[in-house]
């Protein structure tokens, strides 16, 4: 039921999943041809864009389950360390609430109105992170990736997997992989 690449649009106005398919085709083509690329330099990473402190980062989008605001109730964990904030429940779930920047040791303290949580996407280990903000979607091609990881203020180096780089700006990846197997993340409780 897929599109043709060469479909007349109207043939398609029933049909707005295709017609919608048919036009992201046309406009990565346009602008290959524009850029005298091939098709297969258009290949896309999706993420999400976030800030800590005052720096931006990028997450894969395979990651978060959802963006929320910052909870109204949030419970603390007698015995826990500072960087994790406390539980929360979220439509009847316990989730732990977990200050990023200070884990990462970029210091405590966020704006209760323009932060956001990320919500891991994970059976295993249900998180949310607090982070400064969230700029949502940011589309990388495949060609912008770079392997190096870029020093940052916050000094989480061994938490990125590489960077995006487009013009002036650098994202840098943020790995929850590495996160996740950290041994200082998965030990919470205060000594």
């Amino acid at each position: 039921m897929a599109a043709t690449s060469g479909a007349d649009l109207r043939s398609l106005k029933d049909r707005p999943f295709d017609l919608l398919r048919e036009l992201e085709h046309r406009s990565k083509v346009a602008l290959a041809g524009a850029a005298g690329e091939s098709d297969i330099d258009l290949e896309e990473w999706v993420g999400i864009g976030f800030k800590l402190g005052e720096e931006s980062f990028v997450i894969d989008r395979k990651w978060i389950r959802e963006v929320m605001l910052m909870p109204s109730f949030v419970t603390r964990v007698p015995g826990a360390k500072s960087w994790v904030r406390g539980l929360a429940n979220v439509r009847g779930h316990l989730l732990p609430i977990i200050e990023l920047r200070s884990f990462l040791g970029g210091g405590a303290g966020f704006n209760p109105r323009i932060c956001r949580i990320l919500v891991i996407n994970t059976a295993d280990l249900p998180i949310g992170l607090v982070v400064d903000e969230v700029f949502g979607f940011r589309r990388f091609l495949d060609r912008e990736q770079v392997d190096e990881i870029p020093q940052t203020k916050i000094r989480c180096e061994h938490y990125l997997d590489g960077s995006y780089q487009r013009g002036n700006e650098t994202w840098p990846v943020f790995s929850m992989e590495k996160l996740l197997r950290s041994n200082d993340f998965l030990q919470a409780a205060a000594n």
